[in-house]
């Protein structure tokens, strides 16, 4: 018998490479009113990770089923994933989650409109997204002992993910060897955890696709929390501002200047000292130390997507060019490493 902490799990497997079935019967127990003939689905295609879908009988409960990409599970932590969920949903960030199936997800849909690649230049938006993302670092640890950062750990896995797939396939020769990889994994950990970066609960993959703008409302929610976790504050602000240059089409020419990032960075250390009880003063000192750890860590944050998007060049069944995706990735990663490491 499920008790009220346990979320529903409902035993069916989606295959939307099918007729609506499959779907269908994830709403039987779901939303037993609903009358199958009633159900409109719509499929969004944005996602480059997992297939997401939309159902609805009318505008007033919308539950948006995610179908788990093709071994995803060996990089996600889904169970966590649904932690994350439970948890940023209690304290206001998130939304709610209703239930797991086999290979996915169903939860609330999060009324606005997806944020346009242009608007992350326009000040009243960025510093609306600086302020909701230290909302979210600011949320505590529920446990007695600090939180661990998973970011080398994961890396790690990417690496360890790779080996494993070389010795079934052949990867592109344009990708580094793996010993150069895993010599730049040392090399970013040694450098970067020196720097302390607080820990604190970052979304880590804040692309304009994660964030929901609610004009009605004035204010911005982010969304898809599969790998939310424990990491690096830098890294999340640094993983933010490489998404400026955009994901189907990337361009580096787009990367935030010097004094959108100070802006962006003073209105976001204003909310999470506010979040965090602390004098709500900035100093320019304070913006400026943040700014290099985050050009820092922003060098991770490259390396980390690019070593994923090989691995998705290998299992995904999604309609993307994963292989340039990498390239651009550790292209900007190498272009940029030396001048970030010299900084200070």
């Amino acid at each position: 018998m499920k008790t009220s902490d346990e979320l529903l799990h409902i035993d069916v497997h989606v295959d939307q490479s099918e007729d609506r079935t499959s779907v269908l019967d994830l709403f039987k127990t779901l939303r037993p009113h609903w009358r199958p003939q009633d159900i409109r689905m719509k499929t969004f295609t944005e996602g480059i990770t997992n297939q997401l879908l939309g159902c609805s009988v009318d505008e007033s409960d919308c539950v948006l089923v995610r179908v788990y990409g093709q071994r995803t599970e060996l990089f996600v932590d889904r169970q966590r994933e649904m932690e994350m969920f439970r948890l940023l949903h209690a304290h206001g960030c998130g939304p709610r989650i209703y239930c797991s199936f086999r290979n996915g997800i169903c939860y609330q849909f999060v009324p606005g409109d997806v944020l346009e690649d242009k608007l992350l230049f326009q000040p009243s938006i960025y510093r609306l997204i600086a302020t909701e993302m230290a909302r979210i670092h600011s949320i505590r640890p529920t446990g007695a002992q600090p939180p661990e950062r998973l970011l080398w750990t994961k890396l790690s896995r990417l690496l360890t993910l790779l080996e494993d797939s070389s010795k079934s396939s052949t990867f592109s020769p344009q990708f580094p060897g793996l010993a150069r990889l895993s010599a730049e994994a040392e090399s970013l950990e040694r450098h970067l955890s020196s720097l302390g970066s607080p820990t604190v609960l970052c979304h880590n993959d804040l692309l304009t696709k994660n964030i929901i703008h609610d004009r009605q409302q004035g204010r911005v929610r982010f969304i898809d929390y599969e790998y939310a976790e424990y990491n690096y504050q830098a890294f999340d602000i640094g993983n933010h501002f490489n998404e400026f240059a955009g994901v189907q089409d990337v361009d580096y020419s787009r990367y935030p200047s010097r004094s959108l990032q100070s802006d962006w960075l003073e209105a976001y250390l204003l909310s999470y000292k506010q979040c965090t009880g602390q004098d709500v003063s900035v100093t320019r000192d304070e913006v400026t130390r943040l700014y290099v750890q985050v050009c820092k860590f922003s060098l991770v944050s490259n390396f980390f997507w690019g070593l994923w998007a090989i691995l998705q060049s290998h299992y995904s069944s999604i309609d993307f060019d994963f292989h340039r995706y990498a390239m651009a990735r550790l292209n900007r990663y190498f272009e940029k490493k030396e001048e970030y490491f010299l900084m200070e």
